[in-house]
């Protein structure tokens, strides 16, 4: 359960679509795979300490955790940034619901970003355990059909490890964009591995911590793989994996997008529950309120665009996440005598 959470909280909109890898790794050509190497270390590895630490805390929130990690005053800048970007990432999952209704089902855009809005805030409702399930359910199809797409991709056409465009990626030398993937991954992922730590035997962390973090990793590296083989075409959509999964059988692009959308579907739910969680106790009075708040707020921001989302907001909250690193690293080096 613990993997799997980590996985489907990751996995979104701009994973799986092919977005985010091409943005952060694509671009770099080869030496993406040696970004991806370097990002699933650090997912391992921090992955574990958080759920370490939000286990030994009984962390409600990810507040218990940065704020012991990283002290009152650095604590209190990454709980913030965390709380902002949960809010932002729940918007750009919107705006990746939008981005597939416009050009897979020729349907308006507002009309994917309302009904994910719609369906996330009806799970969140539901408390953390049923977000932890919802998100559990539904990885081993996500992760089986990106491999399916990604396997197509490479037996079909050669991979162009000479195609390299870094002037285009997000953030560059190729490990800062390592680094920056890592951390603002974690920062969407912590919302729900700080409190899944309470709720989880510890014998099982670091277990889920290495199972989840090579997941992610390997998921990433096949993405990579499959969007070299469709260079440069590949990189002038906003859902690359979408133009490949064109190329497999003429209803597979349907059945790839309902999986996109399982996919951001995991990302939402665990964004709108961590960014509400922060704010107002889950059993507290005001939850549902916040909740359907912060919904509908967060469709309106929506309307930006899913790449540009992607390409702004991850890059800026992927350099200050990582303090949440240097935290964490801090946390663990001194040892746990403050826990």
């Amino acid at each position: 359960m613990v993997a799997a959470a980590y996985i489907g909280t990751v996995i979104g909109a701009g994973f799986a679509t092919g977005q985010e890898v091409l943005q952060f790794f694509g671009f770099h050509g080869l030496r993406g795979l040696w970004g991806l190497a370097l990002s699933t270390l650090l997912f391992m590895v921090y992955g574990w300490l958080v759920l370490e630490l939000g286990h030994r805390l009984q962390a409600r929130s990810h507040q218990e955790v940065v704020r012991t990690a990283g002290g009152p005053w650095l604590g209190t800048l990454i709980d913030w940034v965390i709380t902002f970007f949960l809010a932002g990432a729940f918007a750009t999952m919107a705006a990746g619901a939008g981005a597939i209704f416009a050009e897979q089902f020729r349907l308006p855009a507002v009309a994917g970003g309302l009904l994910m809005v719609a369906v996330t805030v009806g799970t969140v409702l539901l408390g953390i355990r049923g977000v932890v399930t919802a998100i559990s359910a539904v990885v081993p199809l996500l992760l089986a059909t990106v491999l399916v797409v990604s396997g197509f991709a490479l037996f079909t056409a050669p991979v162009n490890w000479q195609w390299a465009r870094p002037e285009r990626a997000a953030v560059s030398p190729w490990p800062l964009s390592a680094v920056a993937y890592a951390s603002y991954n974690l920062i969407l992922a912590i919302s729900i591995l700080a409190p899944l730590g309470k709720l989880s035997q510890r014998s099982a962390l670091r277990r889920g911590a290495f199972w989840g973090g090579l997941g992610l990793g390997l998921s990433a590296a096949a993405i990579q793989v499959a969007l070299m083989t469709r260079v440069p075409r590949a990189a002038a959509f906003e859902i690359p994996m979408l133009f490949i999964a064109r190329e497999i059988f003429d209803f597979f692009p349907l059945v790839y997008s309902a999986v996109l959308l399982a996919e951001i579907y995991t990302t939402a739910v665990g964004s709108l529950y961590g960014f509400v969680a922060r704010l107002t106790p889950p059993e507290g009075t005001y939850f549902r309120t916040f909740t359907l708040v912060t919904g509908g707020l967060a469709f309106l921001a929506s309307r930006i665009g899913f790449a540009e989302l992607i390409a702004t907001l991850y890059s800026a909250v992927g350099y200050a996440g990582v303090t949440l690193l240097v935290a964490l690293t801090y946390w663990y080096l001194r040892g746990t005598k403050d826990t």
